[in-house]
C-alpha cells in the first residue's frame, strides 16, 4: 500500500525554528529513503495543515499523520480534528490515520536526564542536594497540555538525587522562570540547572539565554546553568520510527484520541445547523 508519512509541526514566527523542523524531516528521510515524508505546520509555516493533508494524499492510499510536538493544546487539537474532516471528504479514497504526539515517556525522560547531566558537568558536578532543577516549557490555556511537563518533572525527581525540581512556562501559563528561580534561591539552592523542554529553537528559547544572563547578574552568589533544547536526538527519530512501525504492523493502537474527539462532533453539528 502506498503510504505517506506527514509530519505536523506546531509552527513558529521564528524562521530558525521552521528551518530546524525542515532539517529534522530531511534527516528522517535520509534514514528511511524508501518512505515518502512530507511536512506541514499548524501555523506560520509555508505549508499549513489543510494544504499538507491534501498534498500528502496525492498518489497515496494511506496517510499517517505524526504530530511533531511535545504537547497538544486545544488550538492544535481543534485544527487537527477539523482539517482531518475536510481532508477525508476531499480525498474519499485515501485513509488518514492520526498518531499520538511525543508525549511523556521513558525516551523523553532519558533525553532530559542526559541534558541535566551535561549542565551539571559544566557546573563541575555540584551537590544535587543544593542544586535545583527547572524544566521550562511553552505554556498553554489547556491544563492537560501543561500537565505533561509536570509529569516529566516528577519522573525526573524520582530518578535523580535532586531535592527540588520545578516547572516554569515561557508564555500563557504560570509560574514564569524568574519567580521559580527566586523561589529556589530562597529555599537555599546554590546552583540551578534550567532545562528547556522544546523540540527546536524558538523566540522564547532564545530569550531564555538572555533571561539567564540577567538573572546571573541579579544573583551573583548563585550558579545558573542552561541546557539545550531537545532537537535532533537520535532517540526521537527512533521513537517516531517505532510509533509508525507499531501502527502499521498493528502491534499497538497508537492513535490520538482527538481523531474523533468533541471538536469533531462540534464541527459536524455546526455544519448540520448551517444547512438546516
Amino acid at each position: 500500500m502506498s503510504t505517506t508519512i506527514l509530519l505536523v509541526g506546531r509552527g513558529s514566527n521564528d524562521k530558525d525554528s521552521l528551518k530546524e523542523a525542515e532539517m529534522f524531516l530531511q534527516h528522517w528521510r535520509n534514514m528511511n529513503p524508501k518512505t515518502r515524508f512530507e511536512l506541514c505546520f499548524i501555523e506560520y509555516g509555508e505549508v499549513l495543515l489543510e494544504q499538507g493533508l491534501n498534498h500528502a494524499a496525492i498518489g497515496a492510499k494511506r496517510v499517517i499523520i505524526v504530530p511533531l510536538m511535545l504537547k497538544l493544546d486545544d488550538q492544535v487539537k481543534e485544527a487537527l480534528a477539523l482539517d482531518l474532516v475536510k481532508a477525508r471528504h476531499q480525498n474519499p479514497k485515501v485513509m488518514f490515520y492520526l498518531l499520538k504526539h511525543l508525549e511523556p515517556n521513558d525516551v523523553m525522560l532519558n533525553i532530559l536526564k542526559r541534558s541535566l547531566n551535561n549542565v551539571l558537568e559544566n557546573m563541575l558536578a555540584p551537590d544535587p542536594k543544593t542544586t535545583g532543577v527547572i524544566l521550562v516549557g511553552k505554556g498553554a490555556k489547556d491544563k492537560v497540555a501543561n500537565s505533561e511537563i509536570t509529569k516529566l518533572s516528577r519522573w525526573l525527581f524520582e530518578e535523580t538525587e535532586h531535592d527540588l525540581i520545578d516547572v516554569a512556562f515561557t508564555e500563557t501559563a504560570y509560574p514564569r522562570l524568574e519567580s521559580v528561580v527566586q523561589r529556589q534561591v530562597k529555599l537555599g539552592m546554590t546552583q540551578i540547572a534550567i532545562l528547556p523542554y522544546y523540540l527546536f529553537t524558538d523566540t522564547m528559547v532564545k530569550r531564555l539565554g538572555q533571561q539567564v544572563e540577567r538573572m546571573q547578574v541579579q544573583y551573583p552568589h548563585i550558579t545558573l546553568g542552561l541546557g539545550h533544547y531537545l532537537g535532533f536526538e537520535q532517540e526521537i527519530y527512533d521513537l517516531l520510527d517505532q510509533k509508525v512501525v507499531q501502527f502499521v504492523e498493528g502491534t499497538e493502537k497508537n492513535m490520538l484520541e482527538c481523531d474523533g474527539c468533541h471538536y469533531l462532533s462540534n464541527y459536524q453539528q455546526q455544519k448540520q445547523n448551517q444547512y438546516a
